[in-house]
């Protein structure tokens, strides 16, 4: 008994050969052979494809409702659907990622592949698109202009909790890291010259407020991506789409994504207006950047090990020089710092894209799509592998950073009410030139006593640990030495 290895189907164009086995056909073909460009399949993005998958089971249940499908093709297509949803067929979303049409290959070969599975489910043939067809039955109610914007905005929201997920988990580390050095006084730094003291804990509970900052940041962005347009079908205006459809549709995919979605109040602007990615993009891009500051940071803290700063000493996780010995490289702030770049590189791509679409329509949202996935799954792993590899490993060089604040001059910061702004100047300047303690100066010049400089410089008094218990006095010329 022999079968056959292909099965024929049709489009306005003509006819082609589609393999046998394939759950998608003709319209996913002509995408294949048209955008075979990135060598990316949709399917790299798992939860497009899902969020594709739950869409159209919400549109399936949302025509049953209205009376727009029948209750078997509805329940045919609403199990397919859910095969999707639940990790099944994947592999056969292959369009490429980015797509000239606004995405209609990307609709297209949802409609054709859960079709096919229907029709699998139902005991037919791939194919047999006169009992159930993609575009008539899977596609009723719906077009790609609707379908594809309100999957892609899903498909990032699911994708984003676990990118908010790690930038929390980041942020708690940093603040486990901040506890553990809350009393290892270091000298701080502006314009990478020295200035007042601090502590390593003040420094890495700073690294975790600015996660935390920027996870309330873009969560609020991501609340955007609520407002959907299903119902709006070709241009806003709702042709073809049966009266309570809209409503019902929204209902209906609320309830199988948890999401609290919101129908737009104008689909004609909705359509045409791609703003909420950009708002998410530019959040997104907002911690990279400021993720990208706090390697630099990292890297600055952790050089040497001989003549560099040294404060700091990052995990070794990999042999640094193939003709230094023992060299050993901060290669995990390093590619943070490289995916931060991309991340920046995509919204500016994001940007463009938003701008140029024309009149009702953006046709340039699979690339926003590319764009957004990429900077989110990029940035959550590379936050995941500064925290797993780096961070939670730190540990302080207590013995260079104590060394280093007992040399300081910018402790005689911390004396300048007392002492007055010129003399403390000009006591910098000669502990500096002959290597001095600051202290011993101030007491020598006859400026405080040993006690009060004692007490003036306590770490807890420098570093804004214990505020000043006393009002400090005002300094006028005839009260200095």
């Amino acid at each position: 008994m022999t079968f056959a290895k292909t099965r024929t189907e049709s489009d306005s164009l003509g006819t082609r050969e589609i393999p046998a086995q394939a759950y998608w056909g003709i319209h996913t073909l002509r995408a294949q052979e048209n955008f075979d460009i990135t060598k990316r399949e949709i399917s790299v993005y798992p939860e497009l494809v899902t969020a594709l998958a739950m869409v159209k089971q919400a549109a399936a249940r949302a025509n049953r409702e209205v009376g727009a499908l029948d209750a078997k093709r509805a329940e045919l297509i609403d199990r397919a659907a859910q095969r999707v949803i639940d990790g099944e067929f994947h592999d056969q979303f292959t369009v490429g990622v980015i797509q000239g049409g606004a995405g209609t290959s990307t609709n297209m070969c949802a409609n054709e592949v859960i079709t096919n599975i229907a029709l699998e489910m139902a005991g037919r043939q791939k194919g047999d698109y006169a009992y159930l067809s993609p575009t008539d039955h899977t596609n009723r109610s719906q077009s790609t202009n609707d379908v594809y914007p309100t999957a892609l905005k899903i498909g990032i929201l699911l994708a984003h909790v676990s990118q908010l997920d790690e930038l929390e988990k980041l942020g708690t580390a940093f603040r486990a890291k901040g506890n553990e050095f809350h009393d290892i006084l270091k000298v701080g730094r502006t314009q990478l010259q020295d200035a007042v003291p601090m502590t390593l804990g003040q420094e890495f509970h700073g690294f975790a407020t600015t996660m935390r900052e920027d996870w309330e940041h873009q969560t609020h962005n991501a609340g955007l991506l609520y407002e959907i347009n299903m119902g709006a079908t070709a241009i806003g205006t709702g042709i073809n789409g049966p009266i309570g459809y809209a409503e019902s549709v929204r209902r209906h995919l609320a309830e199988i994504t948890g999401m609290p979605l919101r129908t737009a109040t104008d689909l004609i602007e909705a359509t045409s207006d791609t703003g909420a990615f950009m708002s998410l993009s530019a959040a997104i891009k907002r911690t990279a950047m400021k993720l990208s500051k706090i390697a630099n940071d990292l890297r600055l803290l952790s050089s040497g090990p001989q003549a560099g700063l040294g404060e700091i000493n990052l995990p070794a996780k990999q042999a640094g020089s193939s003709i230094m010995p023992g060299k050993v490289n901060p290669v995990i702030p390093e590619v943070v710092n490289q995916v931060a770049f991309a991340v920046a590189g995509n919204d500016l791509t994001i940007t463009m894209a938003v701008e140029a679409g024309q009149l009702q329509l953006n046709a340039f949202e699979p690339v926003i799509a590319h764009s957004m996935f990429q900077s989110i799954i990029w940035l959550r792993q590379a936050m995941h592998t500064l925290r797993i590899n780096c961070v939670e490993g730190i540990t302080a060089n207590t013995a260079r950073l104590s060394a280093m604040v007992g040399q300081s001059v910018g402790v005689i910061t911390a004396l300048t009410p007392y002492i007055g702004y010129s003399s403390a100047a000009a006591l910098a300047k000669t502990a500096l030139l002959t290597n001095r303690d600051v202290a011993d100066l101030v007491v020598e010049a006859g400026l405080m006593n040993r006690e009060d400089v004692t007490k003036r410089l306590r770490p807890e008094r420098l570093t804004g640990v214990e505020p000043a218990t006393t009002a400090i006095p005002v300094i006028s010329p005839e009260d200095l030495p």
